[in-house]
């Protein structure tokens, strides 16, 4: 393992494969160091396996109901208790966790990827095709998220991919602005100025060049946003305007639980915990993350 761990930790690497390895373990070593950050990613990883694994987790269905148990207290029977409908709210908490990473997986591919290109793209060429691109990205940023995704949602109707859209829509504003500062740091650097020397096309620059150097403050901030996205989720779900019953979504779960919150507390809290959680395991992994891809920290490594 010593020989192994000097191979990745070499400062004169012999090939770009050693040298990427390397600085991912150590990457990896930092982001170890850091409780937080590892409480966040045992927050995530959970998360992820929870999910995988829903049907075989979760003691009952999500959606069977049962009258005769209804509004039970929390027991061996039922961890989490149950609803209004005899639902074993701890299987539906489970199962409720593969909508809540569909949906930030999904906004993270849309949102995450259309904002990366429209910062690079103002930032490299600026002039009008600058003031254009960020003139419509101020547009987006300039209203609340969750009032925009409202907006968009009543506009393309109640669902869950609906709701996948407006939000990704009211996320891509800021990764936009974000590549931009990025580019513009580096657009008129020498190695942007010898590429484009060599003969590479505009097209080849940014693709090769520009999108990797903006990649790093891009995961930062996407993880960050994780759990605003995740409470933004649930804000619809509990409008009625994300995922529709019976699908077992936590926020929707919040919004049936309300008006017995104070008789039979657990059918809106463990739903409420569970957001909680996640939230701030994303808060945490991206918080470790961003210490470790800080380039001020770069020696330290």
């Amino acid at each position: 393992m010593s020989r192994l761990q000097q191979w990745l930790s070499s400062e004169s690497p012999e090939s770009r494969w050693q040298a990427s390895l390397g600085r991912s373990w150590r990457l990896l070593h930092m982001l170890l160091k850091n409780p937080l950050a590892l409480l966040g990613s045992l927050i995530i990883i959970g998360l992820i396996l929870v999910a995988a694994f829903a049907p075989w987790i979760a003691p009952q269905s999500p959606i069977g109901q049962d009258l005769g148990n209804r509004l039970l207290p929390p027991s061996s029977a039922h961890l989490m208790g149950t609803d209004e409908l005899g639902r074993d709210i701890f299987s539906r908490v489970i199962h409720g966790s593969r909508i809540t990473l569909l949906i930030v997986a999904m906004v993270a591919i849309i949102s995450a990827p259309l904002g990366l290109l429209v910062g690079a793209v103002s930032g490299y060429y600026g002039g009008w095709m600058d003031k254009l691109l960020m003139g419509i990205t101020d547009v987006f940023l300039s209203m609340p998220k969750l009032i925009l995704a409202l907006a968009f949602v009543a506009a393309l109707g109640p669902g869950i991919e609906n709701a996948i859209i407006a939000i990704a829509i009211t996320a891509w504003p800021v990764y936009a602005r974000i590549a931009r500062a990025e580019t513009l740091t580096f657009r008129q650097s020498e190695f942007i100025a010898a590429t484009q020397m060599l003969g590479a096309s505009d097209t080849r620059i940014i693709v090769r060049h520009v999108l990797p150097l903006c990649t790093s403050s891009m995961i930062v901030r996407m993880t960050l946003d994780m759990a605003g996205i995740i409470l933004t989720a649930a804000g619809l779900g509990f409008l009625g305007l994300g995922a529709q019953p019976p699908l077992p979504e936590w926020g929707a779960m919040i919004s049936r639980g309300r008006t017995f919150i104070l008789d039979q507390w657990w059918v809106a809290t463990m739903p409420g915990i569970a957001i909680i959680v996640v939230s701030l395991g994303f808060c945490f992994l991206g918080d470790g993350l961003r210490d470790v891809l800080d380039p001020r920290n770069e020696g330290q490594r």
